[in-house]
């Protein structure tokens, strides 16, 4: 199979946005429904070609079709999860989002038939069989695959942040785990996932894409599951970092914000400045605050200085004029809210809240 291409980062600024969703029942309960509705029957229109089922059959992904600029985003968006809960409905399901379904029990719960998956089970084992996680997905249209891959290297230091605001996975396989995130730390156990290497240039990222394709690492270049990767079949950079929301207004906040940062990287490496220097072990370091500590981290700056999550939230949102993270910041968090919920009302009304 080839690696991909310079040539298709022709864009900048235009976004995609893939969700990961949960097909449950009336109650919140999982079902494994997606062969219904992936299969067996004609989505609605928008969402042909843009539907598909992940690695366990209740797990379901549908993806926007271009998006020309961020003030587009919010109707698309709202066209898409539409059609998605309508089609769910007229086959007797509901639809659910979190970084984890709460009570998702995966040794009950069915795989998916696909070459795809099939293969991946074999050749990964326990962690692919146990992984029920849904994530959020930011495509952003780079006009050159150099400087989207500086971009990539350079947004690493953003994303522990990013996915400490998204957290919303506290509880797995019907237990609080402790965690924030615990979809992050469970999906890391996968090969090829977490925080990347910094590449030097495109050809650096490509060759190393080639080498784990030639070597039967991967089966494709979609199998390097990274926080960020240059996404080298469509031209975009693509973030990967926020669990999953039901809440339409928490995707669009991350929307915004990775667009923005996009863009100002993009113009960074036009005047030529030149790339952060930090150890990859420090930005695991804070992937592990985030996903432990949520909106009570702090993180640990190129520099070596500490900064809160608050103070960095202020700071961005001044400097980048986004205000959808700071929304985000000082709304209750997802973890949070989930828990409240298990204490106060059960697990009835926990299941129930994160219908769309």
């Amino acid at each position: 199979m080839e690696g991909g291409s310079a040539d298709v980062f022709d864009e900048l600024g235009t976004l995609g946005i893939e969700e990961e969703f949960f097909v449950v029942d009336e109650d919140g309960r999982p079902v494994s429904g997606t062969d219904e509705l992936v299969y067996e029957s004609d989505p609605p229109e928008i969402l042909e070609g843009r539907l598909d089922h992940e690695l366990f059959k209740f797990v379901i992904e549908t993806q926007t079709p271009k998006i020309d600029s961020l003030d587009d985003a919010p109707a698309t968006l709202s066209a898409i999860r539409s059609a998605l809960v309508e089609h769910a409905a007229d086959h007797g399901y509901r639809i659910a989002a979190a970084g984890l379904h709460p009570t998702a029990k995966w040794r009950e719960l069915e795989h998916a038939e696909k070459p795809r998956y099939r293969a991946q089970l074999e050749r990964i084992q326990y962690p692919q069989h146990r992984n029920t996680t849904a994530g959020l997905h930011v495509h952003v249209g780079v006009d050159d695959a150099d400087k989207a891959t500086w971009i990539a290297n350079e947004l690493r230091w953003y994303l522990p942040p990013m996915l400490a605001l998204s957290a919303n996975s506290p509880f797995w396989n019907g237990f609080d785990t402790g965690l924030q995130s615990a979809r992050a730390k469970i999906f890391e156990a996968l090969p090829n996932t977490g925080m990347p290497t910094r590449f030097e240039n495109f050809e650096e990222y490509r060759e190393f894409e080639r080498t784990m394709i030639e070597t039967g690492s991967i089966n494709d270049r979609g199998e390097l599951w990274y926080d960020v990767r240059p996404h080298s079949g469509i031209g975009t950079v693509e973030v990967r970092t926020p669990d999953g929301q039901a809440d339409e207004d928490r995707i669009l906040a991350f929307v915004e914000y990775v667009h923005a940062l996009v863009l100002d990287f993009a113009e960074r490496y036009e005047d030529g400045e030149s790339g952060t220097e930090i150890r990859r072990e420090l930005l695991d370091e804070n992937k592990w605050r985030a996903l432990r500590y949520g909106r009570d981290a702090s993180f640990i700056r190129p520099g070596g200085d500490v900064v809160e999550l608050g103070e960095l939230v202020d700071a961005e949102c001044e400097r980048l004029g986004v205000s959808g993270i700071r929304e985000l910041y000082d709304a209750e968090s997802g973890a949070a809210m989930q828990r409240r919920l298990l204490d106060t009302q059960g697990e009835a009304a926990l299941r129930r809240s994160l219908l769309l």
